[in-house]
């Protein structure tokens, strides 16, 4: 087996892991509620040890923020056609990777941040999620116009598209739709006349 196919393999798998561990904590916040969910119990049902849990969720919380969507609307973006500006080229892999989405993923989707917009101690966990999200756009932004990571208009961009997403997602579960209108709101320039 190539190191490309091991690490696709290995990738696969710490992400299959994730899910498994998501999916049996949202059966245990049903069940017993998540105050009375313990890392110990989420971790038990996933037939994974809670040190194990903790190399993929620093948190309890952290099993709330939407974090497996950012990889494929980066991968997206990169491979957008290249005639498109980088805002257009973003809004383009959110519109795919949120139509790609199936009916149980998207409810269960809702239902995990719906709860974390409830809780208060997941407001530290997702800023520091929209750091995250800020350097990966900046990446990738520099990887699909070819520019140095370290140029300050990159990260000002990628703050700027982050900005749009976290305005959309204020105390609200996704809402695609907001989402683009903001990215095109974005992309036109930010026409603010009445």
């Amino acid at each position: 087996m190539s190191a490309a196919n091991a690490e696709g393999l290995r990738e696969r798998k710490k992400r299959q892991t994730r899910e498994a561990v998501r999916h049996a904590a949202f059966r245990l916040f049903e069940e017993v509620g998540y105050p009375n969910t313990t890392v110990e119990q989420i971790a038990a049902a996933a037939d994974i040890s809670p040190r194990t849990f903790f190399r993929y969720f620093p948190t309890k919380t952290a099993l709330l923020i939407p974090d497996q969507l950012m990889e494929p609307i980066i991968e997206l973006f990169l491979a957008a056609p290249a005639e498109l500006s980088p805002i257009a080229a973003y809004r383009h892999a959110v519109e795919q990777v949120f139509t790609g989405i199936d009916k149980p993923e998207w409810s269960d989707e809702m239902a995990r941040q719906r709860l974390l917009y409830s809780l208060p101690e997941a407001s530290g966990p997702l800023y520091d999620v929209y750091i995250e999200t800020i350097q990966k756009i900046t990446d990738a932004l520099a990887a699909r116009l070819d520019a140095p990571t370290d140029d300050p208009r990159l990260r000002i961009t990628a703050g700027a598209m982050t900005g749009v997403m976290m305005a959309a997602l204020h105390n609200t579960p996704i809402d695609p739709t907001a989402i683009v209108a903001g990215l095109d709101f974005l992309d036109a320039g930010l026409p603010l006349t009445p």
